[in-house]
């Protein structure tokens, strides 16, 4: 049988366990302590829920799981290859939610802010820093249509960030209705808009030359392309600029509004500002979006924006909802390039017991050595040399012996 991890997905070893263990502990105490709360939904949901929920690309890589016994005879023999399957693995945890909320918005408080730190799933080529599972850490609210809430959730996110030793990063946000009215005013038409942002969203990839001709190969008006073109070569696109090209400039109040307030929370910790390309890949979002950068990487580490529409896919009528998500795995895959280690951790020894040694009175003794180290009990090996050496490679700071009172300090530590 094979022995390595399916592609995508990793096993976990137990020093790198420990660290995620440690920095989603962390970020769980930031969020509870601003007054979020943690739910729980299933990895799989209905597949028609995944197929209407405006996931992008992502609809592209959902794995799905085929219909069983009877069902899977019935679906084969249609000849119909959407038949095969009923359900699929979440590719992200916004459809979760949005459907956990419509069955379970009479139990729960008004505004409703919720925690998730979950797997997802999506069927991506593999390569680094984007798996096939991954870990999410999101923090959402919904019932709260004020600009507060973009606010309160790049307030909450950035101070998570910043207390697992994350720094040097920069908080990008932009608004995909002032984005899509400057675009509708250079003559692109409303049923392109998206295929245009997706485009125009790959301008830090691809660059302005890049953004243009893929433009032109979607056979997109070239009138319009130039115009986009002439805009982006003249220099430093600023908000007010987007702003005066849209039919009604006021729509740029409730960026500025977040603009300056997440400005003056950032206080100089970290980095706020408009990026007029940034959308976003998920077709869900309906306003505001924001993304976090930093120079240890070149994709995003966490993102978010705003979705009023998605729980009104079930329930009918419209709910206000935004959120952002951390990118667990990208955050500790670069903390653990920079050699992190986890602050004030205990010290990890074993205690090494003789074959005779009553073994009440080991267990006696590690729980009394415990409030100075994390403590492993073991039995002591014919080749002490040998057994202290495989416990200094394992990473443990040392040994402590039944018969004796010193603990031994390896000397690397």
């Amino acid at each position: 049988m094979k022995t390595q991890a399916l592609k995508g997905m990793r096993d976990l070893l137990p020093n790198e366990q420990t660290l995620r263990d440690y920095i989603q502990g962390k970020i769980l105490e930031t969020y509870r302590a601003s007054g979020f709360e943690r739910i729980s939904t299933p990895m799989l949901e209905d597949m028609e829920n995944l197929d209407k929920s405006d996931g992008g690309d992502n609809l592209n890589l959902i794995f799905k799981v085929l219909k069983r016994g009877d069902k899977l005879t019935a679906a084969l023999n249609s000849g119909d290859p959407k038949e095969l399957s009923d359900m699929g693995l979440r590719y992200d945890l916004t459809l979760p939610l949005s459907r956990f909320y419509a069955a379970n918005k009479d139990k729960l408080p008004h505004p409703f802010k919720v925690i998730q730190t979950d797997r997802v799933f999506r069927a991506e080529r593999p390569q680094k820093g984007r798996l096939r599972e991954f870990v999410q850490c999101d923090i959402d609210i919904l019932g709260d249509e004020s600009p507060n809430a973009e606010v309160e959730l790049i307030d909450v996110t950035t101070r998570a960030l910043l207390g697992i030793g994350f720094d040097g990063f920069t908080v990008n946000i932009n608004d995909r209705r002032i984005l899509r009215g400057m675009l509708e005013s250079m003559g692109f038409a409303a049923d392109t808009l998206d295929s245009v942002c997706i485009t125009f969203d790959k301008m830090d990839k691809i660059g302005a030359d890049g953004v243009k001709a893929e433009l032109l190969e979607k056979q997109l008006p070239e009138s319009a392309v130039n115009a986009l073109a002439d805009f982006i070569a003249a220099g430093e696109v600023t908000l007010d600029a987007v702003a005066a090209r849209c039919a009604d400039p006021a729509i740029a109040d409730d960026l500025k509004y977040v603009l300056a307030t997440a400005n003056a929370m950032a206080a100089g910790r970290y980095q706020v500002a408009y990026c007029p390309s940034l959308v976003r890949g998920q077709g869900y979002y309906t306003g505001m979006v924001f993304e976090i950068t930093c120079p240890q990487f070149s994709g995003a580490v966490a993102g978010g924006g705003r979705y009023d529409n998605m729980v009104g896919k079930f329930l009918g009528t419209q709910v206000p909802a935004v959120g952002f998500s951390i990118g667990f795995e990208r955050v500790c895959g670069i903390l653990l390039e920079q050699g992190y280690q986890i602050p004030g951790a205990k010290q990890k020894i074993a205690l090494l017991y003789g074959k005779d040694a009553d073994f009440t009175a080991v267990l006696s003794k590690a729980a009394a050595l415990r409030d100075t180290y994390n403590v492993t009990v073991l039995p002591q090996g014919k080749k002490l040399g040998k057994q202290l050496g495989q416990l200094e490679a394992a990473g443990f700071a040392g040994a402590a012996f039944m018969d004796k009172d010193e603990v031994k300090v390896f000397s690397a530590q």
